[in-house]
């Protein structure tokens, strides 16, 4: 087969020709490639999940319709019509829709009744026990005020009719409650089986409780409220209810059912046993969720969950209560609160407290009788960000997934089909058909070595990656996050204690798509070094002497690998194209790992407008335009007639065409590049947009510097004792919470998993460049 590559020589691009597979010497000038061609693996057994699935899968509910960013879903009573609120573009604001609860509805049918102001979010309603003759809902929602600085959280009463056309009229709107609030808002509503209103209110901030206002019994603010709505006081649309916990307690507002709340995310009464449910997002390391009991206190900020957070603080006046539900953050990063179903559609879950991670897209429930738990377990393992749990207006059970396009929407739980064929995913690592020796760590043809520009630090271990396709499979190349590949791909990667001599493996890791799913799985290698075997889902820990001092290693458990594999970082991180756009040594061959995956037609052909992107960006960065443009396009460019070759290369030759990190460790490197470079590897894969995290700063290498949030900024969590604190204070390391927290190991440290020893080097490169900079 006959193709064409374009190299550049200096600056003068040349053409030249080679014969794929054919005589190498006929091909003047053309370097060896690392990997001559593409043998097929047939032999994996990498298949499925070691263990059952979860009981439940989810599938889209109304296929034809994908609203932008649900938020909540909710049956108006007593017709067949679904209240919505979403995010349209530009996701500045929300929106309230009514479409009728039918398979075939589209995007066309969504009425819109109520479209907020710029800067404002709806994030709740909840419907009048007598709706039937009154047509009232109640709004819970954040946005700013006339005249007056700064946001509020409110409760507002609108009115709709209950019959077709279902009227609306936005003027009807009345406040019934509000506060002042910029973050952590809550603004989650609902009536108990008494009639009376509970309301959730947040810390009021997006810091680490800055204002010490969890544990204040004077304010709104950290709470769960109950007020009558149907009764109001003089001057008021709602009175206190005389049987609330606190009324007779000048300590605190009167309207106090419950507090100590962060960031209370979705509120439930169970409608048979009236037991209300509270969600609680987290901040540090624990996800939360409440069966709320009166007059009870739950500790934020002495305490997140039931661990302690800030302890010196003074707590309120009543005992701390532990939540009832806790997730540490290797399972969950921001917990979405649910419902109890009654449905009948799976009489197993009747009873139970469904919820889940917006995050992760776990989905998990709880069965409580009041006094103890009866069950708990995880239900499901979804990609879905989990906004919302509803209910269709026959009372079955609808989620709400946030994302954008077509993947967003409304989806349903179905039981996951039941599968007849016992698994035979490899419990050893001889079983997985993706060695030719174990002992010698010696790959199949076929399986890719790659390396990575700059690594996660793995508490100074060695490390070896694979790369295995499928036969036929083709890799999406992308410039953003990590590249897309196909079911069954399974990614490698091995970890032996640094020395001379014959590596110590003591892990390798599986991470594999497998039904369009990422999984990761660990083997621990045993002491003669022969094989390794599968390590539990709850993963373990073991000791060894590394550099002569013992050292804890961490075999990540199933749900840990996904916190940092998470679905904001698209999963995979090593496989990108700042990460693989370097050289790796091929057994003596150095080549470029671009040209070797394109030789190999590991990409897709769609890649080549990833090229075009990329030249057309080269061009600006050099300042280009009209024919100087055209003329640098073309002279970097294959000629027409190659444009529809398998090759169309993506050489190192070409100066400055794609993005690439810096090693951290090479002093030779820039300083800031260096830098940037580390964190990305080791902390974009949750500071990045929509990655779980609470902090607001955004560590991606392409991201520019100052929109990360980082330098200058304050802290949102702990200033751990520094002095005039920042994230990165400008030409201080030792005011620097980064720098802090980069040198511990324990509570606070970062990265907050996978590692037990601090990186030395990196802290030292770190605290240099934030000393150079102004």
């Amino acid at each position: 087969m006959r193709t064409s590559f374009l190299f550049g020589l200096g600056s003068v691009p040349v053409l030249v020709a080679l014969v794929v597979g054919g005589d190498r010497e006929a091909a003047s000038g053309l370097k060896p490639f690392g990997i001559e061609k593409r043998i097929p693996v047939i032999t994996s057994t990498v298949v499925g999940a070691p263990e059952p699935p979860p009981p439940f899968r989810v599938k889209r509910v109304y296929p034809k319709f994908s609203p932008s960013c649900p938020i909540l879903v909710k049956a108006i009573p007593g017709t067949d019509q679904l209240i919505l609120i979403t995010q349209p573009e530009p996701y500045s604001t929300t929106r309230i829709s009514r479409i009728k609860d039918d398979p075939e509805i589209t995007n066309d049918d969504a009425v819109t009744l109520l479209e907020q102001q710029a800067g404002s979010s709806a994030y709740d309603i909840a419907f009048h026990p007598n709706f039937a003759e009154n047509g009232y809902f109640y709004v819970g929602w954040n946005g700013p005020k006339a005249d007056v600085k700064g946001k509020f959280c409110r409760v507002t009463r609108y009115a709709i009719d209950r019959k077709a056309p279902f009227a609306f009229e936005p003027k009807s709107a009345t406040t019934v409650i509000e506060w002042e609030s910029d973050g952590h808002n809550g603004s989650a509503v609902c009536f108990g089986n008494d009639g009376m209103l509970y309301v959730t209110s947040g810390d009021g901030t997006s810091d680490s409780d800055k204002n010490v206002t969890g544990q204040k019994t004077d304010t709104l603010l950290a709470k769960v409220l109950r007020i009558d709505v149907d009764h109001p006081a003089e001057g008021k649309l709602y009175s206190v209810p005389k049987d609330n916990p606190f009324v007779a307690d000048k300590r605190f507002v009167p309207e106090t059912w419950a507090y100590g709340l962060r960031n209370p995310w979705r509120i439930a009464c169970d409608e048979k046993s009236g037991r209300i449910w509270v969600g609680n997002n987290g901040q540090d390391i624990w996800e939360t969720a409440h069966l709320v009991r009166k007059g009870e206190n739950y500790g934020w900020s002495v305490t997140e969950g039931g661990h302690p957070f800030y302890p010196k603080r003074t707590p309120g006046p009543t005992p701390i209560v532990k939540p009832t539900i806790e997730h540490h953050h290797a399972e969950f990063r921001s917990l979405t609160g649910g419902l109890v179903y009654h449905g009948t559609q799976f009489p197993e879950l009747q009873g139970a407290y469904l919820y889940g991670d917006y995050s992760t897209g776990r989905l998990w429930g709880m069965n409580h009788d009041g006094d103890k738990v009866l069950w708990h377990k995880e239900l499901a393992q979804t990609r879905l960000q989990l906004t919302y749990f509803g209910l269709n207006t026959r009372g079955e059970l609808l989620l709400c997934d946030h994302r954008r396009k077509a993947e967003g929407g409304l989806y349903t739980l179905e039981p996951t089909p039941k599968d007849t064929k016992p698994s035979t995913f490899p419990r050893k690592l001889s079983e997985s058909g993706l060695f030719d020796s174990v002992k010698e760590h010696r790959m199949k043809p076929g399986v890719i070595p790659y390396s990575v520009n700059a690594p996660f630090w793995s508490d100074g271990l060695d490390k070896e990656r694979f790369l295995m396709l499928p036969p036929g499979e083709q890799i999406g190349f992308t410039r953003k996050n990590g590249w897309n590949f196909p079911d069954k791909t399974v990614l490698v990667k091995s970890f032996a204690l640094p020395g001379v001599g014959p590596k110590k493996w003591i892990e390798t890791r599986f991470f594999t798509k497998q039904d369009n799913e990422w999984s990761g799985y660990s083997y621990l290698w045993n002491e003669a070094g022969t094989d390794a075997e599968l390590v539990p889902a709850s993963g373990l820990d073991r000791e060894y002497v590394v550099d002569g001092k013992k050292q804890t290693w961490h075999y990540p458990s199933r749900a840990e690998c996904m916190v940092c594999h998470s679905r904001a970082a698209s999963f995979v991180l090593g496989l990108s194209e700042v990460q693989m756009n370097k050289t790796h040594d091929y057994n003596g061959t150095i080549d470029h790992q671009f040209r070797v995956f394109e030789h190999l037609d590991l990409f897709k052909p769609d890649y080549r407008g990833s090229v075009r992107t990329a030249l057309n960006e080269l061009a600006k960065a050099k300042g280009l335009e009209g024919k100087d443009a055209a003329e640098f396009l073309k002279n970097y460019s294959p000629k027409p007639e190659q444009k529809d070759s398998p090759a169309w290369p993506l050489l190192e030759e070409k100066p400055g065409l794609f993005r690439k990190l810096a090693n951290p460790y090479d002093p030779k490197e820039d300083l800031t590049a260096r830098a940037r470079s580390w964190l990305h590897a080791n902390c974009s894969s949750c500071h990045v947009d929509a990655g779980g995290g609470n902090a607001k700063m955004e560590l991606e290498f392409q991201t520019a510097i100052e929109k990360m949030q980082v330098v200058g900024e304050n802290p949102v969590h702990d200033t751990y004792g520094l002095p005039d604190a920042k994230l990165v204070a400008p030409g201080h390391p030792e005011r620097s919470v980064l720098v802090h927290r980069v040198g511990l190991r324990g509570t606070g440290q970062m990265p907050p998993l996978a590692t037990n020893r601090v990186d030395e080097a990196g802290l030292k490169m770190l605290k240099e460049w934030i000393a150079s900079t102004k």
